[in-house]
């Protein structure tokens, strides 16, 4: 016998409100799990304003750990470090224990970073704050440790050498101490090994200018009137890879000094030799225009590479100064040689003597040939002193003049072997630096 339409219909609200209660019971409501439980418990008396020990006297210890991933920027101007780290840190939290069993063998939750304690860890010579990724969590297991990861961009505050690009090697520091708390509050403690955080360079991205060496790490306690402070310092150590710079400033640089050096094959009184020089120095002052933006600028040292530069073409302009000293003298002295004999021949005299015509000489003695038989010796000396005393003045003039220009033109020669001798030591030197500063980056 069937139950009629109508009652099944009215039995079907039953039906479905008892299969609705027994798929409750078979499924934990999220609010009665072992997870939700244990978080509760756990924060629900916490303070986060207290540092996490029953006992006050106890110092809470802080490991800390920092693996440099990247060498982000590094300004040489303001004297600064730009880098990518990973910051690891870890502490125990004695509020923060419970016993696995009891909550169904959990022995690892995350819990949000703002409600618990976190110790106030910062960097000595941290100077500008930059974007890092904010991670709210931190893991915590059940004896009560937390783990505290997290990517850092730092610029830091740096003691940046320049003097040997592009061959330099720079050491920074990383000075990780706790703000407030002294060393009987909280301690600091290395994570890892000292040799394994030197040479870990797993997490560097080997791609860039910059190339990692070693990260060394020390321990100490800095005294102050405020107390004693644990810190912990990392030495971050990398060096430059020149090898773009070598291509593009230093053999330029070494072609355009061999250059110069060979206008000191010129003859010194050649006005070729200006136009060389000049040459040469405009195209110094070009190349150190376009290199100007690659060489890194720094108010505390210069690049010796830069005072290479300015030794240079401080040669360069002495040299050329010289050659213009030494061309203008000579052509003073072509112009004197050229006015002297027409001054002769106009039969200038002091002031003993007559003003004579030009033609007169060569007249006076072609009328004394002429009639030599018919005048008085006497007279034709007297006529004929006054020419001989200029002649004889002339030859003296030029005579000494060219004695003159001899010793001016030793004097130059003189200077101008100095200089191309200056300049053979300045490039040596050069040469000996260059080769000496890549054979110490390459032992480094």
């Amino acid at each position: 016998m069937g139950m009629p339409a109508s009652a099944m219909a009215a039995l079907w609200p039953f039906i479905l409100a008892a299969a609705s209660g027994i798929l409750a019971a078979d499924t934990p409501h999220p609010r009665s799990s072992a997870l939700h439980h244990l978080t509760k418990q756990l924060l629900q008396k916490y303070r986060k304003e207290v540092r996490p020990v029953h006992d006050w006297t106890e110092a809470t210890t802080v490991y800390l750990d920092v693996s440099v991933c990247a060498i982000l920027d590094v300004d040489a101007q303001n004297q600064k470090l730009k880098t990518s780290i990973w910051y690891h840190e870890v502490w125990d939290d004695e509020f923060l224990s419970w016993n696995s069993s009891m909550f169904d063998e959990i022995r690892e939750i995350s819990l949000p970073l703002s409600a618990i304690w976190v110790p106030d860890i910062i960097i000595n010579e941290f100077v500008d704050s930059e974007r890092s990724p904010d991670l709210p969590y931190v893991y915590v297991n059940s004896s009560g440790t937390i783990k505290n990861s997290k990517p850092i961009q730092v610029v830091s505050a740096c003691s940046l050498e320049t003097y040997t690009f592009p061959f330099d090697i720079q050491n920074c520091s990383l000075t990780f101490r706790s703000i407030l708390h002294t060393v009987e509050d909280v301690d600091l403690a290395f994570l890892r090994n000292r040799e394994d955080i030197k040479h870990d360079k797993k997490a560097f991205l080997n791609d860039s200018e910059w190339e990692l060496l070693s990260v060394s790490s020390a321990y100490e306690v800095l005294q102050s009137n405020a107390g004693d402070f644990a810190q912990i310092q990392y030495n971050v150590v990398i060096r430059r890879r020149p090898l773009d710079y070598v291509v593009s400033l230093l053999i330029p640089s070494v072609f355009l000094m061999l250059v110069d050096l060979g206008g000191f094959f010129l003859p010194p009184t050649c006005r070729a030799r200006i136009v060389f020089k000049t040459s040469v120095l405009v195209g110094y002052t070009v190349f150190r225009v376009n290199v100007s933006g690659k060489m890194p600028r720094s108010s505390v040292n210069t690049p010796l590479i830069g005072v290479f530069f300015a030794v240079c073409m401080a040669f360069l302009v002495l040299s050329l100064s010289k050659t213009i000293l030494l061309v203008r003298l000579l052509h003073a002295e072509q112009g004197s040689g050229q006015e002297c004999p027409l001054w002769c021949l106009r039969g200038h005299t002091d002031s003993e003597g007559p003003r004579m015509d030009p033609g007169a000489p060569l007249a006076g003695v072609t009328e004394s040939r002429l009639s030599q038989e018919h005048q008085d010796p006497s007279g034709t000396l007297e006529e004929a002193w006054p020419q001989l005393r200029f002649i004889s003045s002339y030859f003296q003039t030029r005579d000494q003049a060219h004695r003159w220009e001899v010793g001016w033109l030793a004097l130059l020669e003189r200077f101008d072997r100095l200089l191309f001798q200056g300049y053979l030591v300045v490039l040596g030197l050069y040469a000996i630096t260059l080769c000496s500063l890549w054979a110490l980056w390459s032992s480094s």
